[in-house]
């Protein structure tokens, strides 16, 4: 028999969030400030073998979904042996990525073929002017990333798109007919304040109700389901296969389902976005812990599970970077 992974709320933990690195290619405004180089030191990145350990020990414990994260995935050398190590362990079910596509082109196949089925991608912006004001990178490498992911047959290739007032709320619907061109699926993303990266966030703050509304005065929106461990609620475009995706930590958090806890590269379980909850596995990896007594450190860690986010009552309380928690 299967165990499961349940928290003191009685919420099953069944989704992981793997970052494989701290270190990205860009630089968004709201994940990683301009000038950042407190980046973890490769001696103290999980090694393959120990994710692949810690991967096949939460399998064990009723885990089933695992998404590849950074900062930037691609960054990491040999990702796709690390895919197919991990597409092959027992009780995985489904292995996804999330990049921002830069280094797509060359990688999307050989992903493909390692065992990652899922792939969603950040792109807050289709022009190039503003995506370097954003990024600081350039767009193109994305598009043509986002082309070969779906060459390579990725399906579904969702689009993230964090929605900031004053900054790109302009494009949502040119976003959507790129969308429905290329059979992308979209998720509009609400801005949260994490760190000093997310100072402008009550400035650039939309709640999608607002979106939403927006869109079904030109589109008929059907209430649609799309397979996935997360927390968007969707929409369909009627008279296309476009998926629309609402993901709203913030006006309406999903607290209450939430399934989800992240590894960091340093082996740092961290149970709430929102919140500094965590536990450090590395070290207890690297002294010679059993099976056994990984699992019982994993479901210690899943007790500290908070209840709820603080995003909105307590802002100023959480100080690390998205970038450092892994998406």
């Amino acid at each position: 028999m299967v165990q499961q992974l349940t928290d003191k709320f009685g919420r099953t933990i069944e989704y992981l969030r793997l970052s494989v690195t701290d270190r990205c290619d860009l630089r968004c405004n709201y994940c990683m400030p301009e000038g950042f180089k407190d980046f973890e030191v490769p001696e103290d990145w999980l090694s393959f073998a120990e994710i692949e350990r810690v991967i096949r020990v939460f399998g064990e414990l009723g885990t089933r979904r695992i998404r590849i994260t950074g900062g930037e995935p691609l960054v990491r050398k040999n990702l796709a042996e690390l895919a197919t190590r991990l597409a092959a362990l027992p009780g995985i079910e489904d292995l996804s990525l999330s990049s921002n596509a830069t280094r797509l082109q060359k990688q999307a196949v050989p992903l493909k073929q390692a065992g990652i089925s899922r792939i969603n991608v950040s792109l807050d912006t289709l022009r190039a002017d503003r995506f370097k004001e954003i990024t600081g990178g350039k767009i193109d490498k994305v598009l043509k990333g986002l082309m070969a992911a779906k060459e390579a047959g990725f399906q579904p290739v969702k689009i993230n798109m964090v929605v900031m007032r004053g900054v790109n709320d302009d494009e949502v619907e040119e976003m959507v007919q790129f969308c429905i061109e290329h059979d992308f699926t979209l998720r509009f993303i609400e801005t949260m304040p994490m760190g000093d990266t997310g100072r402008n966030a009550s400035l650039q703050y939309i709640p999608l109700s607002e979106i939403h509304d927006r869109l079904a005065k030109k589109y008929t929106l059907i209430q649609a389901k799309m397979n996935g461990g997360g927390p968007a609620r969707y929409v369909r475009v009627e008279g296309t296969e476009l998926r629309i995706g609402f993901i709203t930590p913030m006006s309406q958090h999903f607290c209450d389902t939430c399934n989800r806890v992240r590894l960091s590269v340093d082996g740092t379980l961290y149970l709430c976005l929102g919140q500094e909850a965590s536990y450090p596995l590395r070290e207890l990896l690297r002294a010679g812990i059993t099976d056994e007594e990984l699992k019982q450190h994993i479901q210690k860690a899943i007790d500290l599970k908070p209840e709820k986010h603080e995003f909105n009552n307590k802002p100023e309380k959480l100080v690390r970077f998205m970038s450092m928690t892994g998406g």
